[in-house]
């Protein structure tokens, strides 16, 4: 992608996972990305064609990785930004976001509060920023699978963390394109915003009362359409974790990788590291270690 604000990220067997799961576990580090997670590959890509089109302010509403992606772009592209957040947005995050010079607007109870007001303040100059759900986002999303082929790594199965469905979504496409339509993706979640794998098992799409994982970034009580839809149409293998497994296996990573990562990417690395089933006949695993910037060490030490 010509002029991206993403950069390729390194992309590596580890051999602490390959030896503990007993196959080859291949990491796609985007917890590298400059603004700290995936976000930045769909975020700087909608970014740039919504500059393209005339926009004159960007808008989006995120307490957390998306917010701090569209920050970035902003100042990136020269273009002023609008970050409304949820009241139980950390202080940490709140200050992430407005270290890249973006204002930050702190509305409501929920996401979907902060979003209402993000939605009703836009104006014709303006381009909306979806955290998850925008076609744009997913073809950005979709380069990290570009980069995989390039590298001449052929996965038997990508591992990920569900939120909204943009990660998902963007992979599955990225999957597409390069003709690995028939690679399973295994969709890691955390009890408490599971809001996938319910869609999957009801079998449509269902909203959560409430997120009650400490796994925040995952806190989309109703997964977008798109990445429903890709599981009635592709291979996809749903696994549901506990809070206290994902926080483990995000301080495990931090010892054997030195990289710090969220509780939502933890949902995933679980899934090696507890050598989960739905890993069965897959000899070469790709990892999206998909990172995040709201939590630290000292949090992830807290939480377990």
């Amino acid at each position: 992608m010509t002029d991206a604000l993403h950069i390729e990220t390194p992309l590596f067997e580890s051999p602490v996972l390959s030896e503990l799961a007993g196959r080859s576990v291949w990491l796609k580090l985007e917890a590298l990305q400059p603004p700290g997670s995936f976000k930045i590959r769909g975020v700087g890509h909608a970014c740039r064609e919504y500059a393209r089109r005339g926009a004159t302010r960007f808008i989006s509403s995120s307490g957390g990785n998306a917010g701090l992606a569209v920050a970035y772009a902003g100042q990136c592209l020269s273009v002023p930004v609008v970050v409304v957040v949820p009241e139980t947005t950390t202080e940490r995050a709140k200050a992430l976001i407005c270290r890249e010079g973006a204002e930050v607007i702190v509305h409501g109870a929920s996401w979907q509060e902060a979003n209402a007001l993000a939605q009703s303040m836009l104006t014709d100059s303006d381009a909306f920023l979806h955290p998850f759900d925008d076609p744009l986002l997913w073809q950005g999303h979709a380069s990290m699978i570009d980069e995989v082929k390039r590298a001449g790594v052929v996965p038997d199965a990508v591992v990920l963390s569900v939120g909204g469905g943009g990660l998902l979504s963007g992979v599955a496409e990225g999957l597409g394109r390069n003709g690995w339509d028939d690679v399973p993706i295994v969709a890691a979640e955390t009890a408490g915003a599971d809001s996938f794998a319910q869609s999957i098992d009801a079998g449509e799409r269902i909203e959560l009362p409430g997120i009650t994982s400490i796994a925040t970034s995952l806190g989309a009580r109703k997964v977008c359409e798109q990445a429903f839809r890709w599981s009635q149409e592709r291979p996809v293998r749903c696994v549901v974790v506990p809070d206290r497994a994902a926080v483990s296996a995000c301080r495990r990573f931090v010892d054997d990788h030195r990289i710090v990562t969220e509780p939502a990417c933890g949902a995933s690395l679980a899934v090696l590291y507890d050598d989960l089933p739905a890993l069965e006949n897959s000899e070469s695993v790709l990892v999206i270690v998909c990172g995040g910037t709201t939590s630290t060490v000292a949090d992830l030490q807290a939480w377990l």
